[in-house]
């Protein structure tokens, strides 16, 4: 009896030993698990990754403008997407052409991100939602934003009230910030006020960092987090801003994601150009540059186009083009003559690595290096060099409207 009563002391034993040893792994599981669910940003920043943010500012449930904000912690360094609410795709899960906007929903964005994010050919990993109340009292709450109108504005809100923006730069409150936002007056275009929605993101993004200590007060924290539908959590959100504090804010580059406008089923859509490869390669060179800034990547250089072959509006349409890669065209022609065989950039950048850049857009390698001084240094007019563009692209007929063919 003693010998039975041994053996099953030492089997109770064992039962225990392995029960605690399953515990322990689960637990462990448990808690990986449950660490990387509440803090991806620390993973994020380990495996020397990108940080996507999509930003939401809605009005009466409806996307009022969405931005994507690309960081990386290495280089300080953004870009920034701004994706419209009326870009049409085919949208499967409602098996129809439509504006990618038409699957919004305040309660669950999920669909919708997804969407903003095949735009970009990306995956965005948060999302920040605001109302236009929200964000009213979140530019409060960072004691305001700067902004510059360049001409008076007045108009009568959606309450009936008289908003005046007066002209010249200055600190706006939230009321006024968000009627800079969101007002639209009759002669205003489409690009006008995309422009200015821009702006404004940018000094808010600015005016973030800028308050970000004061962000981070437990108070202060609580009515921030309560002024967002994020799928952040509080410890990862924190950890956002932080990060954001250290962003570059006067080197961002903003592009927008678009595209050809046409009728769809009675409705104007704006379609992405050559079936969105145009978008993501936007984002691709982009990227690049942000998280590998080749000598000169802080400049914005300036661009002539000029078409030297004999179909017209090429120049023009080739300057669109350079321009959703962020690149000035300050001048678009005809070249001396239409008879170029051959595309061929001129840089009188001084950057060789920038050149070759700009010429991979359209996969051209025919490049001539000039130096800037060279043409004015023996007349000693060295002021006119501020009237070359840093390159000249002369289109010749070997371009096809988006690549060289045959180079």
């Amino acid at each position: 009896m003693i010998r039975g009563k041994t053996v099953s002391g030492k089997g109770d034993a064992s039962g225990a030993l392995l029960i605690a040893i399953v515990v322990l792994l689960a637990g462990g599981v448990v808690f990986a698990v449950f660490a990387l669910r509440v803090d991806p940003m620390q993973g994020l920043i380990a495996e020397d990754r990108v940080i996507s943010v999509m930003y939401v500012i809605e009005e009466d449930g409806v996307p009022l403008s969405t931005f994507v904000v690309l960081y990386y912690p290495a280089t300080r360094r953004t870009a920034v997407f701004d994706v419209p609410g009326d870009i049409g795709m085919l949208i499967r899960m409602i098996n129809r052409v439509d504006r990618i906007d038409s699957v919004f929903d305040p309660a669950d964005i999920s669909a919708f991100k997804t969407l903003v994010g095949n735009v970009l050919g990306i995956e965005i990993v948060f999302s920040i939602v605001m109302s236009s109340d929200d964000l009213r009292r979140t530019v409060d709450l960072i004691e305001g934003v700067e902004l510059f109108v360049p001409a008076r504005v007045s108009f009568v809100d959606g309450n009936g009230r008289l908003v005046l923006l007066p002209s010249g730069l200055h600190r706006f409150g939230g009321e006024k910030a968000v009627a800079f936002l969101t007002h639209e007056l009759p002669d205003e275009n489409r690009e006008a006020v995309a422009y200015r929605r821009q702006r404004f993101f940018l000094a808010f993004l600015q005016r973030q960092a800028e308050m970000n200590e004061k962000l981070r007060m437990p108070e202060v924290a609580r009515l921030h987090r309560s002024l967002m539908r994020t799928d952040l959590a509080e410890r990862t959100r924190v950890m956002l801003f932080d990060e954001f504090a250290n962003m570059e804010t006067g080197r961002i580059a903003v592009h927008t994601a678009g595209g050809a406008p046409r009728e769809v089923s009675g409705r104007t859509l704006i379609i992405p150009l050559h079936d969105g490869h145009l978008v993501r390669d936007v984002v691709r060179r982009s990227l690049a540059s942000i998280t590998r800034p080749a000598e000169g990547a802080d400049r914005h250089f300036t661009v002539e186009v000029l078409n030297g072959t004999t179909e017209a509006g090429l120049a023009a349409r080739t300057a669109g083009l350079l321009r959703e890669f962020g690149y000035d065209v300050i001048s678009v022609g005809n070249a001396e003559h239409s008879g170029f065989d051959r595309t061929v950039v001129i840089d009188r950048s001084g950057y060789e690595a920038m050149a070759r850049n700009f010429a991979n857009i359209i996969r051209l390698s025919n490049i001539v290096f000039e130096d800037p001084f060279r043409e004015f240094a023996a007349a000693g007019e060295f002021a006119m060099l501020e009237l070359r563009s840093d390159f000249t692209l002369i289109i010749g007929r070997d371009f096809n409207g988006r690549y060289v063919i045959g180079n």
